[in-house]
């Protein structure tokens, strides 16, 4: 059964995560682990991009403020493919709409983890759920908000917050679910493994898409070039970019999926399925390192579905 209150958004927050002096602006709740981002501080020009250690403080504060300098060329490049109440879970274009990896919805809390402009979190409600969309860039949950406001409709609830500490009560969630947020930016996914699980109730489902791990073999670079593996699978070594003081500006974890599994399995989660979407015919658009030469001859993503014992 549902805690006291959890049918509100701060009914689900967990007692000390809401202090009297949480910031609480344009309608976003901030439990913030990190300083806020000075935008006009971020410039990463001249960045190297190197593969060393990066802990969880480093990439927690990385990915701050690495999402809130590129938020809007984000929104901008991505936003017509995004839409504004698509979930998709990957380049692919694979939707849940079609996919179904969450099973029912209607009636159901649900927590988006990097959730960007919560597309995805908009997508649900407009299917009966009750979604809270959780992202460690304010920036970015500020795009949610130009979005609410330019539809004109009652506004997703949003959370500014990190993964790896989710500020919500024991069994506050049906479901929780992440496409390409959140994840791969944590140093301590076994950590953010079981806080998902401690938000989750019995039963709650736990699906998330991330780069699949077979990519990091290879150049990130959507040619002929980018078919040729030149690292190792094994090497767990952060990709880290760094300014010219070896400050991080950017890192991203890579794990096998056997390390995935062993988190999941770890936390308590049963897994159900692992979809490897195919790279559908007629899809000529590229994203980054995805594009149809790549994606017709090894997979660019890889989604776990999971279930919380």
């Amino acid at each position: 059964m549902p805690p006291p209150g959890a049918g509100t958004l701060t009914g689900r927050f967990a007692a000390a995560a809401l202090p009297q002096s949480t910031p609480y602006a344009m309608g976003i709740i901030t439990v913030a682990t990190t300083p806020q981002s000075e935008l006009h501080d971020l410039d990463d020009d001249g960045d190297d991009a190197v593969r060393r250690a990066a802990g969880t403080g480093e990439s927690s504060r990385a990915s701050r403020h690495w999402w809130d300098r590129n938020a809007d060329e984000y929104q901008d490049e991505h936003g017509e493919f995004l839409g504004d109440d698509r979930f998709t879970w990957c380049p692919e274009g694979l939707d849940e709409a079609d996919a179904r990896l969450l099973g029912e919805v209607a009636g159901k809390d649900v927590l988006e983890l990097g959730a960007g402009a919560a597309q995805c979190s908009r997508w649900l409600a407009a299917n009966g759920a009750r979604p809270v969309a959780l992202d460690i860039s304010y920036r970015q949950l500020q795009h949610s908000r130009r979005i609410d406001l330019a539809r004109g409709a009652a506004p997703v609830p949003v959370v500014q917050a990190d993964a790896a500490v989710l500020p919500f009560a024991d069994g506050s969630f049906d479901l929780a679910c992440s496409a390409y947020g959140a994840v791969p930016f944590s140093a301590d996914t076994a950590a953010l493994m079981r806080e998902v699980h401690r938000v989750l109730r019995p039963g709650g489902r736990w699906v998330f898409s991330v780069t699949h791990p077979i990519r990091w073999a290879f150049p990130d670079e959507p040619g002929v070039e980018g078919l040729t593996a030149v690292a190792s699978y094994f090497d767990r070594t952060p990709y880290v970019e760094q300014d010219e003081h070896g400050h991080a500006t950017y890192v991203e974890h890579h794990r096998t999926l056997g390390d995935r599994v062993r988190e999941l399995v770890g936390a308590g989660f049963r897994l159900v399925d692992l979809v490897e979407p195919q790279w559908p015919a007629g899809l000529e658009q590229e994203w980054g390192g995805w594009s149809p030469l790549r994606g017709r001859l090894i997979p660019g993503t890889a989604i776990f579905v999971t279930e919380r014992g």
